[in-house]
C-alpha cells in the first residue's frame, strides 16, 4: 500500500485479548497506530478506532510500523501503561515475527549489526545527525522455501523463504534493515527491499503489502504476573501461504517459536 493511499477499515478491529487492564488487537497492514503530521491525509488510526470500539480511552505501550501487521498491545489505564513500560525496560517481553524474504535462507543465525538512527526530514529536523550507531540484534530461523517459475531480473526463477524472527533490540525498522543487510530483503518493503520482487508479488498475487507480521508477543500479565501468549493471524496472507504449500496453522507457529528460540537450544547452536 502506498503512503499516498488513505487506509480504509472495512471491519472492526480484531481483538486478540481483553480484560480490565489491557487489550491486544491484530493491527492490519497499512494502518497507522496514531495520528501523525507526517501522514496528514490519514483519517483512520488504531488508537482512535479502538477507543471508539471499546467506549473507553486506551494507552499505547509500544508500536508497529504502518505496513507491519500483527499483535499490538494497549493498556486501559495510565498505571498499567507504566507497568508495561517497566516490563519492556526489564526486557521481559519476547516478540516473534514472520517475514517472506527474497532468496533461500538455509540456516538460522544471530545478527549483531549496529544501526544508525533513522531521522525524518521533518519530524527530526532539529535532532543531531552525528550519533553513533546503536546496537541492534536479531535472531532468525528459516521455516520454508519456495521457487516460483517466474523470471525476475536476470534469473529464470524467483526464490523466497519464510523466516521466523526474534528482535532482541527495538531499533527503528530493525527487521527490515537487518534482512536487507543479509541480502534477503522482505518482500513488499519499499524502503529497503527489492523493487523487482515487490512488483512480481503485485502482478502475480495482487499482494501489495509488506510481508512482515508481528505474529506473537509473550509477556507476564502486568497485574497478575501470569504468562500471556498473544498471537496474530495470517489474515489476508493465509491463502497466499496455502498456495505456496507453507504452514498456516497457529499451533505450528507456536511450536516453531517455542522450539527454535529457546535460550538453551540457541546457546548450544551458537557454540
Amino acid at each position: 500500500m502506498s503512503s499516498a493511499e488513505p487506509f480504509v477499515l472495512t471491519a472492526p478491529l480484531s481483538i486478540i485479548y481483553q480484560d480490565e487492564y489491557i487489550v491486544a488487537v491484530d493491527k492490519p497492514s497499512g494502518m497507522l497506530v496514531h495520528r501523525s503530521f507526517l501522514d496528514k491525509h490519514e483519517t483512520v488510526f488504531v488508537m482512535q478506532t479502538l477507543r471508539d470500539q471499546l467506549g473507553q480511552h486506551v494507552f499505547p505501550v509500544h508500536r508497529l510500523d504502518r505496513p507491519t501487521s500483527g499483535v499490538l498491545l494497549f493498556a486501559l489505564s495510565s498505571e498499567v501503561a507504566r507497568l508495561l513500560g517497566a516490563q519492556q525496560e526489564q526486557q521481559l517481553w519476547r516478540k516473534f515475527y514472520l517475514a517472506v524474504v527474497r532468496g533461500y535462507v538455509v540456516q538460522g543465525g544471530e545478527l549483531d549489526y549496529a544501526l544508525k538512527e533513522q531521522l525524518d526530514d521533518i519530524a527530526d529536523k532539529f535532532s543531531r545527525t552525528d550519533k553513533a550507531p546503536q546496537q541492534a540484534i536479531t535472531r532468525y530461523q528459516s521455516l520454508a522455501q519456495l521457487e516460483l517459475p517466474i523470471p525476475v531480473s536476470k534469473y529464470p526463477a524467483a526464490r523466497y523463504s519464510l523466516v521466523a524472527l526474534q528482535p532482541l533490540t527495538g531499533r527503528k525498522h530493525q527487521l527490515r534493515r537487518h534482512l536487507a543487510h543479509l541480502r534477503h530483503p522482505i518482500v513488499g518493503d519499499t524502503s529497503h527491499g527489492d523493487g523487482k520482487h515487490n512488483t512480481l508479488f503485485k502482478q502475480h498475487f495482487n499482494c501489495r503489502r509488506l510481508l512482515l507480521i508481528a505474529k506473537q508477543l509473550q509477556l507476564p500479565h502486568p497485574v497478575s504476573g501470569e504468562p500471556l501468549l498473544l498471537s496474530a493471524g495470517l489474515n489476508e496472507l493465509e491463502p497466499l501461504f496455502a498456495s505456496f504449500g507453507w504452514p498456516t496453522a497457529e499451533p505450528y507457529f507456536q511450536q516453531q517459536f517455542s522450539e527454535r528460540f529457546t535460550e538453551n537450544r540457541w546457546q548450544k547452536s551458537q557454540l
